[in-house]
């Protein structure tokens, strides 16, 4: 999903083409953009990343639903448009999914904070996986560290686009998910976050 992060967008998706485990389609999901971005996407000029245009929402679940209706692969894997994946991102989690025969993954992840020059781990757990009783306490699982089987979101429905949730939706469907699997859990950060909350693509609506 993105709104108007021409900036940073171009990053997000080369990461996730320089995966070491290729992916098969990058979906690169608009609520509105009045910047660049397309122009972004369009420079590429790969058949695997596909502009898939939206009007303004101000509520990311109904680009990434948006998203999860293109989607045609086994696995779906999230990234918002200003964070990246390290290289072997999705390599190592499908590994620890066939391993433990889970249908969902999330990592542990770099957290960047505008202003500072040193990022830190997100998350200090040290479990292997998360069940529902632990993602009840609070959410650990970091969106775009995320991979979900695409047969259970069809079975869990996508992100809830309820006004009230705007800005834990994905925490809602992570839930919602818990509830069949549990998420398999890698400590090291193999994601970028970047913690910029004026830059949000929840930002400007009331």
């Amino acid at each position: 999903p993105t709104w108007n992060r021409a900036k940073s967008l171009g990053a997000a998706i080369q990461s996730a083409l320089d995966q070491t485990y290729a992916v098969s389609e990058i979906l690169v999901c608009d609520d509105g953009s009045t910047d660049n971005t397309r122009q972004v996407v369009s420079e590429f000029n790969s058949k695997i990343v596909r502009f898939i245009e939206g009007p303004r929402a101000g509520r990311p679940a109904v680009p990434r639903n948006r998203g999860l209706s293109n989607a045609r692969g086994k696995w779906i894997a999230f990234l918002d448009s200003d964070d990246t994946w390290m290289p072997e991102k999705i390599e190592k989690q499908l590994l620890d999914l066939q391993r433990t025969g889970m249908q969902a993954s999330c990592t542990n992840a770099l957290r960047i904070t505008p202003g500072k020059n040193s990022a830190s781990p997100y998350l200090n757990n040290t479990e292997s996986f998360f069940t529902l009783d632990t993602l009840l306490k609070t959410n650990y699982v970091v969106c775009s560290s995320c991979i979900v089987s695409k047969s259970l979101l069809d079975i869990t429905g996508g992100f809830p686009e309820e006004e009230q949730l705007r800005a834990i939706e994905d925490f809602a469907l992570w839930l919602r998910v818990a509830t069949i699997t549990n998420f398999c859990y890698t400590q090291e950060p193999l994601a970028t976050y970047a913690d910029d909350a004026t830059n949000s693509i929840r930002s400007g609506i009331k």
